[in-house]
């Protein structure tokens, strides 16, 4: 096998799920522990301005993983779901997008994904297995081929028949009977079926294309995803290795661990938080332990902000808190959903306790792990920069001078760098309607939506100088703001120049020229296409604990 050099380094990529910027220590907060985040801060380098491309999970993560907006791989939703619904739907990353670890992979690299997918698994048939991560890169997957969701645990309630009932759809159904009494009895008990076994199609654990788990015990789970991948760093110790570990933590429902129930100032959501704290330092450890750190690039991070609208009356509080950023999760541009932490440590590289305060993106992974891993070939059009530079202290500021925030596939607000200056505009040409009114959030739908009457559009936008006001609070005028007038004219520039790099409108495709992987006819449940262990619909299997990996 190739040995490293510390010319290939390797990487270990940490992600937390819905974890609020103003959850970590380094970041703000004094009353939730993370020490051992707090020290991968202080012996590396921590960005304040690290923002992701969506504020939800399905668009954010295909961005990380492609360096791409989500809307270039038709990850972005044009309707009232945003996230991929159901394991036995037909949507996910396309086959002809390219990942990060795709091409890390074709460096001669050993690629392992622990953890969290939540971008498809099957096309046309059970087994196709088009969008795996198998088929994107990764040469070893262990986890969650779909996420963790409140369905995943008896008595925590239905996300995603809340959701339905939300977005007014089993009313549909309802109709139906009365239309037609016999044939809508059959649809709606296919329609409800898979809502009622959510837990067996959804909640389930595979080792690459096999499903090891079905439903999944939600109960041992960190530890079982924490183990693997400690063993794939100890398996791969002799040869140049990307691990990303896409954490179950602290999607909802929280876990309930013994050893840190009770531990925190802030209940069951804090536990978790400091449950997080001792796995990334377990991660550290590991990387340490085998003599690893000068030749490791470890990176932390969350896929977007803090969930504020989910919450209920036995525990209290059950999202994140994004300090003093305004917003939160599904929230569109408001940038308590979109700011999030970020610390990336290489001891012997990247001076420690140095902090980068120019505006970052998820999608800089992508070119600076291809940097970094020596690749050189022709790539497609990538939205982010290597961060190399910024993180070295070779260059000062960063190579974004615009960034794209979308809501779905909407494009709902920019923000602009200018040349020689401090401050970062963020134009929002629509912002989601609050409910109830005065709210900070949308608590009567649980999440925001992105268009029609869930918006306000705003002509002129909304501008606010992030620099001076990080919390939106304070809109520009041309009465406060000198530069008021150019920097509509600058942004709209750019949009226009943005938009100019996305593909030739190719019907039936959208205008990026890529199939919308977000419709309702590719994310409801197809039977055919459920991944099952055992013969379907008679699915069920418990893993062996003693399966040493």
């Amino acid at each position: 096998s190739t040995t490293n050099s510390v010319f290939v380094p390797n990487f270990v990529l940490m992600m937390v799920d819905d974890l609020g910027i103003g959850d970590v220590g380094c970041y703000g907060n004094n009353t939730i522990r993370t020490p051992n985040i707090d020290r991968l801060a202080a012996e590396g380098v921590k960005l304040t301005q690290h923002i992701a491309a969506a504020p939800l999970c399905t668009p954010s993560r295909a961005a990380f993983m492609t360096g791409r907006y989500a809307i270039r791989s038709g990850m972005g939703s044009t309707g009232r779901v945003q996230v991929l619904l159901f394991l036995g739907g037909s949507g996910g990353l396309p086959p002809s997008e390219t990942t990060f670890a795709k091409r890390l992979q074709q460096q001669g690299y050993t690629t392992g994904l622990v953890g969290k997918w939540h971008l498809g698994v099957n096309c046309e048939r059970r087994g196709d297995h088009c969008h795996h991560p198998n088929q994107h890169g990764f040469s070893y997957f262990y986890g969650l081929p779909f996420t963790l969701f409140n369905d995943c645990v008896p008595g925590e309630g239905s996300d995603i028949l809340a959701l339905v009932r939300r977005c007014g759809l089993l009313d549909i159904s309802l109709r139906l009977l009365v239309v037609l009494f016999f044939i809508s009895i059959l649809a709606t008990v296919l329609w409800l079926t898979p809502f009622k076994f959510i837990p067996t199609w959804n909640c389930i654990l595979m080792r690459n294309q096999e499903v090891v788990e079905q439903p999944m015990v939600v109960e041992t789970l960190p530890r079982r995803l924490l183990t693997e991948a400690q063993q794939f760093i100890k398996r791969n110790v002799d040869r140049p290795f990307l691990l990303f570990f896409s954490m179950a933590h602290i999607h909802t429902p929280l876990f309930r661990n013994p050893a840190f129930s009770g531990k925190s100032l802030h209940g069951l959501y804090g536990d978790n938080i400091e449950e997080v704290d001792w796995m990334i330092g377990k991660m550290t450890e590991m990387v340490d332990s085998l003599g690893l750190a000068n030749n490791t690039l470890m990176y932390f991070t969350s896929d977007h902000g803090g969930h504020l609208e989910d919450s209920n009356s036995r525990v209290g509080q059950q999202g994140g808190w994004n300090s003093i950023y305004r917003g939160g999760k599904a929230m569109g541009g408001w940038e308590g959903g979109i700011r999030v932490p970020a610390i990336f440590r290489w001891p012997g590289r990247l001076a420690p306790g140095r902090v980068v305060h120019e505006p970052t993106s998820l999608m800089d992974l992508y070119p600076t792990l291809k940097y970094l891993a020596g690749d050189t070939q022709p790539d497609r059009h990538l939205d982010g920069f290597d961060l190399m530079p910024l993180l070295e202290g070779k260059i000062e500021r960063s190579e974004h001078e615009f960034m794209f925030h979308y809501c779905g596939i909407y494009l709902n607000a920019v923000r602009w760098h200018p040349p020689g200056s401090d401050s970062v505009f963020k134009v929002h040409f629509f912002t989601p309607n609050f409910s109830p009114p005065g709210a900070g959030g949308c608590y009567h739908t649980h999440v925001c939506q992105c268009f029609g009457k869930h918006v306000t559009h705003h002509d002129p936008p909304l501008v606010f100088d992030l620099f001076q006001d990080p919390s939106e609070s304070r809109p520009l005028s041309p009465e406060t703001e000198p530069r008021y007038s150019e920097i509509l004219a600058q942004t709209a520039k750019a949009v226009e120049r943005h938009r100019n790099t996305l593909a030739i409108r190719q019907p039936p495709h959208d205008a990026t020229g890529v199939s919308n992987q977000m419709t309702w006819e590719k994310i409801l449940w197809k039977p055919w296409l459920q991944p099952c262990c055992g013969t379907f619909p008679f699915c069920g299997c418990k893993e062996d604990p003693s399966h040493s990996v």
